[in-house]
């Protein structure tokens, strides 16, 4: 299912999980436009944040199975276009990683990020209001807390969290989301959510923030593709028919009538992960959400990164944003050739939000343990990655 990976001239610094990653953070800040001052800040955040892990040669198997990526690398990168500005370069990271066991990840992920936010005067009442609901003394779930850091001038980042709806056991996550939407004054949001399969995600905005939000993600499977415009339920929100063709656009002319499925059933080449949509909230007095994303794994829908690469273009291109940076963000990231592998580019997303554009966000995989071959026709296992 997987190949090691074939950049063969990594230095020694490189060849451990920090150096490694730091490296991809480093050369992706430059596309992004950052200082080269602020580069460095952020990529010494980076292998701080991972703490002994980020020590830990390549060499060896990734330090647990983490589930923010295939092959458990606990780093991804992400790109957010909008039209006539520069992208902006976010990293999404789980500092606990490696630690023993999934109580110890969750207490080692709030340590950090409270000493980071501590740095940066950044508050976290927020996230401290919800502890007791998402980091029990036995938690359950494929993940304990991430942390996503949005780079900007200066040094000082935006934060996000990530936790885990089914903490307390799957059966019990859309409990655990509505008591924390009330929690923070979001008493009608629960309401507003539209079916969904599982809740993947519960996520805040710390700090520094226009309008900070509180969002929730959800998993949907196997849904029509005619029915994916109707998942939101942001007032003033995009057109279905936009997000059936921005769904389409990224899972290519292989989609059929039915979303996931081609017009002739099931396609045997993979098995999919689910389509994901996150349901943002920022005014604690309306029920309805003020934004609405789509995500697609486009790794799935694709034979090879050439492909998937060749579509977020012409989705940036189609809406007015400019797609250059897109080919020195992936040659930052890895040398291999784009059609040499498939999941370097994991996710297209199209973002709505009250007083915004829309946007644009790829997201591009560390690969920093295994490359997963282009797809054939065979049927394929399914991986781990989220």
């Amino acid at each position: 299912m997987t190949a090691p990976r074939p950049d063969t001239a990594r230095t020694a610094a490189a060849a451990t999980l920090g150096g490694h990653t730091a490296g991809q953070l480093l050369r992706l800040s430059r596309v992004a436009g950052l200082s080269e001052a602020d580069s460095q800040i952020y990529a010494r955040t980076l292998v701080e944040a991972l703490g002994p892990v980020a020590h830990r040669p390549l060499d060896l198997p990734p330090p647990d199975d983490s589930f923010l990526s295939d092959d458990h690398t606990p780093v991804e990168f992400s790109l957010s276009f909008e039209p006539g500005r520069a992208p902006t370069l976010r990293v999404l990271l789980e500092p606990g990683a490696g630690a023993a066991g999934p109580a110890r990840n969750g207490a080692t992920g709030l340590r950090v990020l409270r000493e980071l936010a501590g740095r940066w005067g950044v508050t976290t009442d927020r996230l401290d209001e919800l502890e007791d609901l998402f980091f029990p003394p036995s938690p359950e779930g494929p993940l304990a807390l991430w942390c996503a850091l949005e780079l900007r001038p200066g040094g000082v980042p935006r934060v996000k969290a990530y936790l885990n709806p089914a903490a307390n056991g799957p059966e019990h996550a859309a409990k655990t989301v509505r008591k924390a939407l009330k929690r923070l004054g979001h008493r009608k949001a629960f309401t507003a959510l539209p079916d969904g399969d599982r809740h993947l995600f519960f996520a805040l905005d710390l700090g520094d923030w226009d309008e900070p939000r509180v969002k929730v993600y959800l998993a949907h499977h196997d849904v029509p593709a005619a029915q994916v415009g109707g998942l939101s339920r942001m007032e003033g929100g995009p057109d279905p028919a936009e997000i059936e063709e921005f769904l389409r656009a990224a899972t290519g002319p292989e989609t059929g009538a039915d979303g996931l499925r081609g017009d002739d059933g099931p396609r045997p080449r993979l098995v999919r992960r689910p389509l994901q949509t996150c349901h943002a909230f920022t005014d604690t007095a309306a029920g309805l959400p003020s934004g609405f994303t789509l995500y697609v794994p486009v790794r799935d829908h694709a034979p090879h990164d050439g492909e998937a690469l060749a579509r977020a273009t012409e989705l940036l291109r189609r809406y007015g944003m400019d797609p250059a940076p897109l080919l020195p963000a992936v040659a930052a990231v890895t040398s291999r050739q784009p059609e040499d592998g498939v999941g370097l580019v994991a996710y297209l997303g199209l973002a709505h939000q009250h007083g915004r554009p829309p946007r644009i966000m790829t997201y591009l995989s560390s690969e920093a343990y295994e490359v997963r071959p282009p797809a054939v026709t065979a049927p394929a296992e399914a991986t781990v990655g989220r």
